[in-house]
């Protein structure tokens, strides 16, 4: 089984961060689950202009195999003026609808007041309903004051959230593939 961490900016680190936890908390679970970070950051991705997805090249085809060869993702983004980023919006264009379908997904959210958590049950979830994926019942959300300089999380509250979706994302894969 494969965990695609996806940190859905080009910007920041907060959201890698809470991301990256997650990913332990799974390899703390199960050390067999490889899990793997796709940190937009870190890639010059096109953006979606309609084409097939298996006509890019570059960094932008190595995304969208990175995605669709995943059997589980945990997705975050910052949240900017009330929304997911566009970085992340443009990889969710490139990929192809079915690439996800009946695959389990999580949430993670970084911002700075806390109503934005209200992103995630408004917007990420109908994304992953359009896609058709299992998405874990429980997310997270992390504020600016949860962090500590280093931008590691130190809000106990926070952690459990992370280790409880870490926990929801492992059992509903290991439940939908019969493990």
């Amino acid at each position: 089984m494969k965990l695609l961490g996806i940190s859905g900016t080009v910007t920041g680190r907060k959201t890698a961060a809470v991301v990256q936890e997650v990913l332990r908390h799974v390899k703390k679970q199960d050390d067999s689950i490889e899990v793997e970070l796709l940190d937009l950051s870190e890639y010059q991705v096109q953006f979606c202009d309609g084409r097939d997805p298996g006509t890019y090249t570059g960094d932008t085809k190595k995304v969208i195999e990175l995605v669709t060869a995943a059997d589980c993702y945990v997705i975050g983004t910052p949240i900017f003026q009330g929304s997911l980023t566009g970085a992340l919006k443009n990889l969710f264009d490139l990929i192809p609808v079915s690439a996800l379908r009946h695959k389990v997904m999580g949430f993670v959210a970084t911002g700075g007041t806390y109503q934005h958590y209200l992103v995630i049950e408004n917007q990420l979830k109908p994304i992953a309903g359009y896609f058709r994926t299992f998405t874990a019942p429980g997310y997270v959300y992390a504020h600016a004051d949860h962090f500590n300089a280093n931008n590691e999380v130190v809000d106990r509250d926070v952690l459990e959230r992370i280790a409880l979706l870490a926990q929801e994302i492992v059992f509903m894969q290991k439940a939908l593939k019969g493990n």
